[in-house]
């Protein structure tokens, strides 16, 4: 495992896993929140984000966490193990509101300085729909990629903790 990319539902756990891991590992990891907002909840433009994440992939050893589907498959194409958080929509939920609640009037460590924490409808209801309009897609693609790459698929906090820990006994 050198290239990691770390996908799943808003408030499934991809930024946590993605620092705890890289401790255990020793491997750098880009937050994509981090890098693709600017200040202000200012999107960085289509063309950029591809250029940024070329230039991420291209490095020897990473973790990537985050999904932005229209650049999903730079990651997945470089990565050599994909870790899918399938958490339920409700713990996801719950994980969202309790973010906002601890990063209240502050920017959360995996986002850019200058986005404050703020929960909207739009996101919330992209929480939701994530398991019935995102979830079929990725797994699909997961499919095409099983024979090329490592694909772990993480469906509960207990199957992290036991992933995490298995880790920790192979570095």
């Amino acid at each position: 495992m050198k290239k990691i990319a770390i996908v799943g539902s808003g408030g499934s756990g991809k930024s946590t896993l993605a620092r705890k891991l890289g401790q255990i590992v020793h491997m750098e990891v880009w937050h994509l929140d981090a890098i693709l907002w600017k200040p202000g909840w200012r999107l960085t433009p289509r063309k950029e984000q591809e250029q940024i994440q070329s230039q991420l992939v291209s490095r020897d050893t990473w973790i990537i966490d985050g999904n932005y589907n229209g650049t999903l498959d730079i990651r997945l194409q470089a990565a050599d193990t994909i870790i899918f958080l399938d958490m339920p929509r409700i713990l996801c939920l719950y994980r969202v509101l309790k973010r906002r609640m601890m990063y209240h009037n502050r920017s959360r460590p995996d986002m850019q300085e200058g986005c404050k924490e703020k929960i909207d409808m739009e996101f919330l209801k992209w929480v939701w729909q994530f398991p019935t309009a995102k979830r079929q897609n990725l797994l699909d693609k997961l499919a095409q990629l099983e024979q090329d790459k490592h694909i772990i698929i993480l469906k509960s906090r207990r199957e992290v903790k036991h992933f995490l820990e298995k880790m920790k006994d192979q570095a």
